[in-house]
């Protein structure tokens, strides 16, 4: 496997006070896109400063237990009584949707998600398992260790339009860009080039306990240890770097703009298989599958 790809400073979208500081700040990177790290994952906010009440949109949700980070994070943006019109969902793995049913619950809001994400997040369905042999890092080796049950948020669920319009967030829609999860989607705006790509690709090793921690910037393909399809994550990722944004806001990693972070993008989707494919693995040679009802198929270790 080729080596990933590396990012200059110079390509990051924003400075990291807010995470340096260990405040409730996010970190603007737009007028009204703004994003926060929790952990090993990041949770994105919809709306400009001082938005009123269900006049924002919550992007994920982070690790169990960040329910009161994320919300502290939302009060001191938009207000102290501002609720979320929506919550979208990038997809329902353990780590972006720790505080969802908490958060949907207090703020009595809607959660969107494409029809192919829905089985993991009413409770029909868990994900294939994690497999630990890929990427050589702590973080998937000790990916069997991470919550596999899933979540039950049936009741506020909404699937997506197949229209592609994103429920409260004009001017924006959804692209289903799967491989790391059946229904996995990225959210895309047209007018200035944002894209907020979920786990599609990322912009750290997310393998590595110390990149998670110290963000050292590089252009990854999804987190390999629950990544369960890789043809389509292959296709995902070419067809997000078609779209050549100027912006990105990855789940894992910090957000990237300009041509350094077009150049990388392209250079990952021209060698999606060299770069970001493990060379042995469960699902490098035959991928697990799924429909509408959830996992139908996964490939013996």
């Amino acid at each position: 496997m080729a080596e990933q790809i590396p990012l200059d400073e110079k390509a990051r979208a924003a400075d990291l006070r807010a995470e340096l500081e260990q405040d409730d700040s996010t970190e603007e990177i737009a007028p009204d896109i703004a994003y926060k790290r929790l952990a090993i994952v990041n949770v994105v906010y919809f709306g400009e400063p001082g938005a009123g009440d269900r006049e924002w949109v919550l992007i994920d949700t982070g690790i169990p237990g960040m329910a009161g980070a994320v919300k502290r994070a939302a009060r001191k943006r938009f207000g102290e009584n501002s609720r979320p019109a929506a919550i979208i969902m990038t997809h329902g793995h353990f780590d972006h949707v720790g505080a969802l049913k908490t958060l949907a619950d207090e703020w009595d809001a809607p959660i969107y998600a494409h029809l192919l994400e829905q089985p993991y997040l009413d409770g029909r369905s868990g994900y294939p398992p994690p497999d630990p042999t890929v990427g050589g890092g702590l973080m998937s080796l000790t990916s069997p260790m991470f919550p596999p049950t899933p979540i039950d948020v049936g009741n506020r669920l909404r699937i997506l339009s197949e229209s592609g319009e994103v429920p409260e967030m004009p001017g924006w829609r959804w692209i289903h860009t799967p491989g790391h999860t059946p229904g996995h989607v990225s959210l895309w705006r047209e007018n200035d080039r944002a894209l907020i790509v979920g786990d599609a690709f990322i912009t750290t090793n997310q393998e590595s306990a110390y990149a998670v921690i110290v963000q050292k910037p590089e252009m990854h393909g999804p987190p390999m240890y629950y990544t369960p399809d890789w043809p389509s994550a292959g296709d995902s990722v070419r067809a997000l770097a078609e779209l050549q944004p100027e912006l990105v806001v990855t789940g894992h990693g910090r957000a990237m703009q300009g041509e350094e972070m077009r150049r990388a993008l392209h250079d990952l989707a021209d060698n999606f298989e060299q770069i970001a494919m493990p060379e042995e693995g469960r699902y490098v040679h035959e991928a697990a599958q799924a429909d509408a009802s959830g996992t139908t198929y996964v490939p013996q270790k």
